[in-house]
């Protein structure tokens, strides 16, 4: 069975620091780009951050550049996103996200909550 499963959300105060994991199972990461997307209440979702598997090439959304990481380990089949100095507006319901024929692959999404 295909599936991710994200976890290490929760609350932290403004400037903290969170490292989400997103594990995948039925598949390998190695073969895809993955991606992580949040989506705040009100609002549409939005695309954080990428990685592309086979090269290493990364993007990061301007609201995020130099403050979150996104990186991948084929030893545990995990992509990660290392979040720092968190922002109120950094909160949000935060999906990985990998995409695959015939339908892309999301996760259930997880919750990262920053308050002031």
């Amino acid at each position: 069975e295909v599936q991710l499963e994200e976890s290490g959300g929760g609350l932290v105060q403004a400037g903290g620091s969170l490292r989400l994991s997103c594990a995948a199972s039925g598949f390998i990461f190695d073969d895809y780009a993955i991606g992580w997307f949040r989506q705040a209440p009100g609002k549409e979702r939005e695309g954080v951050s990428c990685i592309s598997s086979d090269d290493g090439r990364t993007y990061y959304a301007d609201s995020v550049k130099g403050r979150f990481t996104i990186s991948f380990d084929t030893t545990k089949n995990t992509v990660y996103l290392q979040m720092n100095s968190l922002k109120p507006e950094d909160t949000a319901v935060y999906f990985c996200k990998v995409a695959m024929s015939p339908s892309d692959v999301w996760g259930q999404g997880i919750q990262v909550t920053v308050s002031s």
